[in-house]
């Protein structure tokens, strides 16, 4: 790597095998708040143009570093900031106010268009499940969809609920592929309710598929045979997975089976990246397996099923990263270049966390008693295999348009 300090010096790093990343630095005050505080101050002056790389891109960049540095360059200041952070976001996820509403709206109420540059085209926003390995991302994302729904096994004219419907791409799936299930989707984002139910009207589910703008802490007097929650675990906050349980105590069915699939990390952490809380997903935070089973315990729920996948998320925002840069320029149209730049910066940095350090996906099926689930895994794959006859004649997904 060849790195231009603010003063011209030009200083190169590593054994000179690879690609080559050059990075210059535009102006000592940029270059001064990289060194107090990388964790922020990277990505905001790569927003800003003025951390600049002249070869290679900024995930090149970001993977370079995390293989070549341990986390042993740590001193005072750096450690302050970071129990300061910690500290800050620990006190905001456990604080009786509601900002779930505007968090959400913070970052899923974007333009519709900027989702449309990089999803499949069932908007999908999660993990993609790359089986078999190499497979595009359209095929991936059916993949997932398949493989949540083998694990759920709804069965004919039951009653399900999806918790953070997103574009409502699964409900729909779930509701095509099961004869007479009835689904209830609940999101916190008025632009994805809005997309969501326009597209189960087209396709002619609005009788069986609804979408509700409801917060799952406010969802009562009702029962579900069937739940699954896809992505949205990881905006809950640290200090409320035991009222997220309780809740889903209370909703499932005492034969029901629900399906959790979220990123996990490898230990706890106690708070989220900095760049990522500020900009992306405020008061979000990624748990560990632990963190996650001991309030599912607590709750009186039981763990039937734990699948760990670890790359695949890797492979989809490669993907979603692809297509994004690809399309700069209608990126920038919509919003301007800063915007593109902090989205760019977010998907590498969320490409490199999983490749680099450790993050993956947790799919783990709850139950309320031990006998709802079979007592082997082999219904898995003969239930994909089911839903794989059920694709082969499904209606194509109509394109959305804006």
């Amino acid at each position: 790597m060849a790195l231009t300090l603010a003063n011209g010096e030009t200083h190169t790093i590593g054994d000179g095998t690879g690609d080559l990343v050059a990075v210059r630095l535009a102006d000592q005050e940029a270059e001064d708040a990289i060194r107090r505080d990388p964790t922020l101050k990277l990505g905001e002056m790569y927003m800003e143009g003025r951390f600049i790389l002249e070869q290679g891109d900024i995930y090149d960049f970001l993977a370079l570093v995390k293989q070549n540095t341990t986390n042993e360059i740590f001193d005072f200041k750096m450690a302050a900031l970071l129990i300061g952070r910690i500290a800050m976001q620990q006190l905001k996820s456990r604080m009786p106010i509601n900002h779930n509403k505007r968090n959400v709206a913070h970052h899923y109420d974007l333009s519709e268009k900027l989702f449309e540059l990089f999803l499949d085209e069932d908007w999908q926003y999660s993990c993609a499940y790359f089986d078999p390995p190499g497979i595009g991302l359209e095929e991936a994302q059916v993949a997932k969809k398949r493989h949540i729904a083998a694990k759920l096994m709804p069965q004919p004219n039951q009653r399900v609920l999806e918790i953070g419907s997103g574009w409502g791409g699964m409900a729909m799936y779930l509701a095509e592929s099961t004869p007479g299930l009835d689904v209830t989707g609940i999101t916190l984002s008025e632009e994805q309710l809005k997309i969501s139910r326009e597209r189960a009207q087209k396709r002619g589910l609005a009788d069986r598929v609804r979408f509700e703008l409801q917060d799952y802490r406010h969802l009562t007097g009702r029962k579900f045979d069937r739940i699954v929650s896809v992505g949205m675990f990881e905006h809950v906050g640290i200090g409320n997975y035991g009222n997220f349980f309780k809740k889903v105590h209370e909703l499932l069915d005492d034969n029901g089976v629900m399906l959790l699939h979220s990123i996990a990390r490898p230990k706890p952490s106690f708070a989220t990246n900095a760049f990522i809380e500020k900009y992306i997903f405020p008061q979000g935070y990624i748990p560990s397996i632990a963190e996650t089973l001991v309030p599912l315990e607590k709750a009186g729920l039981l763990t039937r099923d734990v699948e760990v996948l670890p790359l695949h998320y890797a492979y989809t925002l490669r993907h979603w990263r692809e297509r994004f840069v690809a399309r700069k320029a209608e990126a920038v149209a919509l919003y301007d270049e800063k915007f593109f730049r902090m989205w760019e910066f977010y998907l590498a940095g969320s490409e490199m966390g999983f490749r680099w350090d450790e993050l993956f996906i947790e799919q783990i099926q709850i139950t309320k008693n031990q006998f709802a689930t079979p007592d082997n895994r082999n219904y898995i794959a003969q239930n994909e295999t089911k839903l794989r006859e059920f694709e082969a004649t499904r209606p194509p997904l109509e394109k959305f348009t804006f």
